[in-house]
């Protein structure tokens, strides 16, 4: 049954869109010191609950000084810079200097070997402060930690990037970074109730991050509103275009057939709603049939990302072996009967999709792709972080995907995904500016 229900009075979710409290604290309305309190005070309020950020000794202390520093240096609001004051949480598979990287795991520090890479130091030089690491599965695989969902604690996040869409939901951060190798951004973001978004494949460098599969992993981004996640892309894109605005009807392609069969019927029914909302605001819906071969785009997809999180573990395996947990370790042995055969047509099987969906759009005169962000609502426990099913085919082919929050499921989030032809992350964005406030 859907169910479109207020929070609960007392919970750890807090709303903290990014856009409109980035331009309050550039423009001197609100200090960029009362933001980075108020954040603290709701750490030490409510991560208790959810477990989303890594413990630090002084953070408070630390970021005080930083943002009083931050304001000494931009006294002028006019030359305040683009997120100004923002505060970021990291994944912890991504490095950030003066943070240790652990990656969920129980391996000591001299496992991870990672400088601060481009990301990072991009929403650095764009004025934002690090918050802290945020909780990962281990190794970005299925393992998870402790973070509970802000919405209901009983419940997962999602994953891999756990903490990072926690910490969002809850308003410790104003935006956090993740990574998806499946659906490890879109998943917890709509769990969560807040903005994934993956980009196109390499849009957003992956150096500094603990890769799984160097040829499918992504560099994703959480924020609570489309506005602010276009403000970060801005920022974190290579060759980011701006100006870019939707087209005056847009027209969405719904892909019927197995792949959309996979999400559960609550899910379908949440998703029909939305439809028919965004249907009576003008948006053009096409149904039209699409990744019919879903399974085996799943096998393929599954036999390269495997095959190289064996090749980019092997030597913390090698030494440290016995501290690792039983699916990283399920998953490091089965890299090793992944053929040549498979890994190449894995490799191929990319640039086939891609070509296949966005030729699709070129029919049917698409501006993007509908579907559910997730196979349902967030489930019962922290043991499973849910299913990534409804990502796959997105990030298999490198296209450009963002999650919207959409209504609820027996009291949870879900969220509509959007997916664009690659290199089109201006043009997507733009959409989901324009859907949010519908949806």
């Amino acid at each position: 049954m859907i169910r479109r229900m207020p929070h609960p009075p007392e919970s750890a979710l807090c709303h903290a869109p990014l856009a409109p409290t980035v331009a309050a604290m550039r423009s001197g309305a609100l200090p960029v010191t009362t933001r980075v309190a108020e954040a603290c005070d709701r750490l030490d309020a409510f991560d208790t609950i959810t477990r989303a950020v890594l413990p630090e000794t002084g953070r408070r202390a630390r970021l005080l000084h930083e943002a009083a520093a931050l304001a000494s240096h931009h006294p002028d609001p006019a030359s305040r810079p683009a997120l100004y004051g923002a505060l970021v949480g990291v994944k912890d598979i991504i490095a950030a200097e003066g943070m240790p990287t652990r990656a969920g795991s129980a391996l000591p520090l001299e496992a991870f070997p990672l400088t601060e890479g481009t990301a990072v130091r991009r929403l650095r030089e764009a004025g934002a402060l690090i918050l802290g690491k945020t909780v990962t599965t281990e190794f970005a695989y299925f393992d998870p930690g402790a973070t509970a969902n802000p919405h209901d604690p009983r419940r997962t996040p999602g994953g891999s990037s756990s903490g990072s869409a926690a910490a969002v939901a809850a308003g410790y951060a104003l935006v956090a970074l993740g990574s998806q190798t499946v659906g490890s951004t879109i998943r917890p973001a709509a769990f969560c109730g807040i903005v994934g978004v993956k980009p196109t494949y390499g849009r957003i460098p992956t150096d500094g991050m603990l890769y799984y599969s160097p040829a499918v992993d992504h560099v994703g981004f959480f924020t609570q509103d489309a506005a602010g996640a276009r403000l970060v892309a801005s920022v974190l894109l290579n060759g980011w275009r701006a100006g870019i605005e939707a087209p005056r009807t847009i027209t969405l392609g719904v892909p019927d057939g197995a792949y959309l069969q996979q999400a559960e019927p609550a899910a379908l029914e949440a998703f029909e709603v939305s439809l028919q909302t965004l249907e009576r605001a003008g948006v053009i819906v096409r149904r039209v049939p699409a990744l019919g071969d879903i399974e085996a785009i799943t096998e393929r997809h599954r036999a390269i990302a495997t095959a190289q999180f064996r090749e980019q573990h092997a030597e913390r395996f090698a030494r440290w072996g016995s501290l690792v947990r039983g699916a990283s370790a399920a998953l490091f042995d089965s890299g090793a009967l992944i053929t040549e055969a498979e890994r190449a047509e894995g490799a191929a099987s990319q640039g086939r999709v891609r070509a296949v969906l966005e030729g699709l759009m070129d029919e049917h005169g698409l501006d993007a792709w509908a579907c559910p962000a997730a196979t349902g609502p967030a489930p019962l426990g922290l043991r499973s972080t849910g299913d990534p099913a409804m990502n796959l085919p997105w990030t298999h082919s490198g296209m450009p995907a963002l999650t919207l929050p959409a209504g609820r499921v027996d009291s949870m989030p879900v969220g509509l995904q959007l997916a664009a032809r690659a290199g089109r992350d201006e043009e997507l964005l733009a959409i989901a500016e324009v859907l949010e406030p519908l949806l």
